[in-house]
């Protein structure tokens, strides 16, 4: 009998020490993938914020660059939102094809 209990303790233990391990790995886990994540995240943005800034300044450049050739700067401003209004409308018509690539990567993004 007693041979058991001093069997059993070693057991009890080594479970407990297990049980103690995986909590911690679980924890480190979370943290590696959070982590993940925001850094993922932080990059994307400093990207699209880039990117947007890049595109501001394209449309002056075009839009003055266009004032200059028609002689007139509202006609060169004119003429860029028309560009854009009617890249809005094409956007618009082909809305669903265009989702669904954008949702899958960025589901694709958030399980990796």
């Amino acid at each position: 009998m007693e041979q058991q209990k001093e069997a059993a303790r070693p057991i009890i233990e080594q479970l407990k020490e297990y049980v103690e391990t995986r909590l911690k790995l679980l924890k480190l886990e979370a943290i590696e993938k959070s982590t993940s994540v925001i850094a993922n995240v932080v990059v994307d943005l400093v990207v699209v914020i880039s990117l947007m800034l890049t595109f501001l300044f394209a449309s002056f450049t075009l839009a003055l660059f266009l004032g200059e050739v028609f002689h007139s700067y509202w006609k060169g401003f004119g003429c860029v939102a028309l560009i854009y209004l009617l890249l809005a409308v094409v956007l618009i018509v082909a809305k669903k094809p265009i989702e669904r690539p954008i949702v899958n990567i960025l589901v694709r993004k958030l399980f990796r």
